[in-house]
């Protein structure tokens, strides 16, 4: 046996013998223990000192020569194969870029003030766990045998259709619904049935980051079309980029700043996009999830909704671990989007779909957007009683509060040393494109601010902020 060669075996080990040589020849000739034509006992002699059955020498032999690590030429013994040279040094592993940086900040924790996910209390696992398994049975059988449809089941967009037209006045077919891997899946889709390469599209600004890199790597021109009181400001939007061909932006709830979409601005929208042949993709990001009065009604619900794609998700209002969420298409691009769904984007597994629409037939789903309401609205004003009692500005943003901070204090900075106490504002800056109009301040999530939490949190952001003043 090779002196450099040495191998050990544990009979007590649940690896078999022929596996354990197999393992350690193999480490010893990637390692370079073993070069390239050196020669190896044969299967007697290593199986006398090991001390094991010829069978099992040869059994790991063979499996190391099909795997092209050791050769075997008859009188002229076994040797190791020849292999690639290595490199002297192992190319280093790829690091983060500037946008998946900023996503895996924004989607760490869970933390205290964290944005986009539902209450730390309350979610539904053990109803959600026992609906998805009484489903099993029925995937599991001969349905099993076949391709799921890919606009989705039936069953879910049935549920979904039937929630819209109660929740947010919208009235669709199931067969207008597609189900997707979340709002990205969503927007994913949408742009591949546009396709609209090289056109212009109106973003928020501030807006999501994530809608922005979308529509960027959908190679789309951005411009950025401020947002106030009442929502988009169509009428800069008409006078800059008249010519777009798409908007995408959040009519119920603005994210970040909470605002909704006036009706008159609505109705201008709607009217532009009609004269112009463009489309709107209404991110319904929150649904029903307004706190103060009914939520407003969705877009799409608007002019029989010929211009709008409505997309929405189960990421708020159950979590964003199911990876659920839907599009609502026009009618005249049912077809498109089926075909889109059908080749290149299809729904997720029909497990997870038909227990959600279960939890959605049996009323658990409204009964805990109800419940989530009352959570949500109790927390915010906890924390907004915090911040009557400092110095500071804020304003009520859909399911955040807005903390203004002074000109020249650096909500990014507070934001990263605030996660070593468990915080996780989001930091107002980074939501915004255009460098002229960016505002400094602090998007503090109520979903995950626990009322006893709330004055320790809030002390503790405090001091952090106090030292930038």
């Amino acid at each position: 046996m090779n002196s450099d060669l040495q191998i050990r075996l544990d009979r007590t080990a649940n690896l078999s013998l022929t596996e354990q040589i197999r393992e350690s020849i193999s480490r010893a000739i990637e390692s370079g223990v073993l070069a390239p034509g050196a020669r190896l006992p044969s299967w007697q002699d290593m199986a006398a000192q090991l001390g094991v059955s010829r069978g099992t020498v040869q059994a790991a032999y063979e499996r190391l020569s099909d795997a092209q690590m050791i050769e075997t030429f008859g009188a002229g013994g076994t040797r190791v194969a020849p292999r690639p040279l290595v490199a002297a040094a192992q190319p280093k592993a790829p690091r983060p870029g500037a946008f998946m940086k900023a996503y895996e900040e924004m989607n760490a924790g869970p933390a205290i003030f964290q944005l986009g996910i539902p209450a730390f209390e309350g979610l539904p696992e053990k109803l959600f766990s026992r609906a998805r398994s009484s489903n099993l049975l029925k995937t599991g059988c001969l349905s099993s045998l076949l391709y799921p449809d890919p606009r989705g089941e039936l069953e879910l967009r049935t549920e979904i259709a039937g929630n819209l037209a109660i929740s947010r006045n919208f009235h669709c077919h199931p067969e207008q619904v597609f189900i997707t891997s979340g709002y990205s899946s969503g927007l994913g889709l949408a742009l591949r049935v546009l396709g609209l390469d090289g056109r212009k599209v109106w973003m928020e600004e501030p807006g999501f980051m994530v809608t922005r890199k979308g529509l960027e790597l959908a190679r789309l021109k951005i411009v950025p079309v401020p947002v106030d009181a009442d929502g988009l400001n169509v009428d800069y939007g008409i006078e800059v980029a008249g010519d777009a061909a798409l908007v995408v932006l959040t009519p119920g709830q603005q994210a970040p700043l909470g605002s909704t979409l006036s009706l008159r601005r609505r109705l201008q929208l709607l009217e532009w996009a009609a004269s112009s042949d463009a489309w709107i993709i209404e991110d319904d990001y929150l649904g029903e999830l307004q706190l103060q009065g009914r939520p407003a009604p969705a877009l799409a619900s608007l002019g029989e909704g010929k211009r709008v794609i409505h997309i929405g998700s189960f990421s708020k209002t159950v979590s964003p671990a199911l990876r659920l969420g839907f599009v609502v298409a026009p009618t005249e691009l049912a077809n498109a989007f089926s075909e889109v769904a059908a080749t290149l984007a299809p729904a997720p597994s029909p497990v997870i779909q038909l227990a959600a629409a279960q939890f959605m037939r049996d009323g658990h789903f409204i009964r805990r957007v109800r419940r989530l309401k009352r959570i949500y609205a109790a927390q915010r004003d906890a924390l907004c009683k915090q911040l009557r009692t400092r110095d500071a500005e804020w304003v009520s943003a859909g399911l955040a509060v807005l903390l203004r901070l002074p000109e020249g204090v650096p909500d990014v900075r507070i934001v990263r040393e605030a996660m070593a106490f468990g915080l996780a504002p989001s930091p107002l800056s980074a939501w915004f494109a255009n460098p002229a109009w960016t505002r400094s301040g602090l998007l503090l999530g109520v979903a995950t601010a626990p009322e006893q939490h709330v004055a320790t949190s809030c002390r503790r952001l405090f001091d952090i902020i106090d030292r930038y003043r």
